[in-house]
């Protein structure tokens, strides 16, 4: 695995966490004005693959990150696979992705007064 070129992945808007007795298997939402806790998720959803070929990709993406001894884990979240990483770990592990010709989908506002 020297490439996972043409995968598009973008960061759900959300921050996460393992459900209560699910770690590694089920996450949901923190709640926006609720304390951010140590333990908090960042998930990444594939933009370019909606199919079953998702799943397979979503995992080598995570193996990118253990190459580099960052945890993740590929849970079905918002009606697809989704790689998560710890908060900390974020810069990191979108690094690793890039450098393995992942693109990054980053939101952006327009601030332009024109």
């Amino acid at each position: 695995m020297n490439t996972l070129q043409l995968s598009i992945v973008h960061r759900l808007p959300h921050c996460y966490r393992w459900l209560t007795g699910f770690a590694g298997s089920k996450v949901e939402p923190i709640p926006q004005n609720g304390p951010k806790a140590e333990n908090c998720l960042i998930g990444l959803k594939l933009l370019s693959d909606n199919s079953d070929s998702a799943w397979p990709t979503m995992h080598n993406l995570s193996l990118a990150l253990r190459d580099i001894e960052v945890d993740s884990s590929v849970v079905e979240c918002e009606g697809g696979p989704c790689l998560f990483v710890n908060r900390q770990d974020e810069l990191a592990a979108t690094c690793r992705l890039k450098n393995f010709g992942v693109a990054i989908a980053e939101s952006f506002s327009n601030t332009n007064p024109f």
